[in-house]
């Protein structure tokens, strides 16, 4: 499956973004997708799931900011986050695979999320 993010931008902190990713070549309902997020100097941590039967789960660091959707009619997924701080400054990654997995198969490119304090 191919995955391709997008969303990112620059936004003050206390502002809002919503990311997409958009997914082909599989069959999307079948698949447990992901956001993970890369800060700059720190590695690569989960940020959000979605499970097949629209389950989700978070990090500790964004619960209760973040909210992860899923269309699987558009084979789409999304991101809604809120109340953004300095601290959720990352590249945003997609991903997916056919079961819950903490490194995941399929890997989209990232977009760039910048909160300005």
């Amino acid at each position: 499956v191919q995955l391709q993010a997008s969303g990112g931008g620059l936004v003050q902190a206390g502002g809002s973004l919503r990311l997409s990713c958009s997914a082909s070549g599989g069959t999307f309902s079948r698949y447990t997708m992901y956001w993970f997020r890369q800060a700059p100097g720190k590695e690569r941590e989960f940020a959000s799931g979605i499970i097949k039967d629209g389950r989700t789960y978070y990090a500790d660091s964004v619960r209760g900011r973040f909210t992860i959707s899923r269309d699987n009619a558009k084979n789409m997924v999304y991101l809604q986050m809120n109340s953004l701080n300095p601290e959720d400054t990352a590249v945003y990654y997609c991903a997916a695979d056919l079961s819950p997995s903490d490194n995941p198969e399929y890997w989209g490119r990232g977009t760039l999320v910048t909160v300005s304090s």
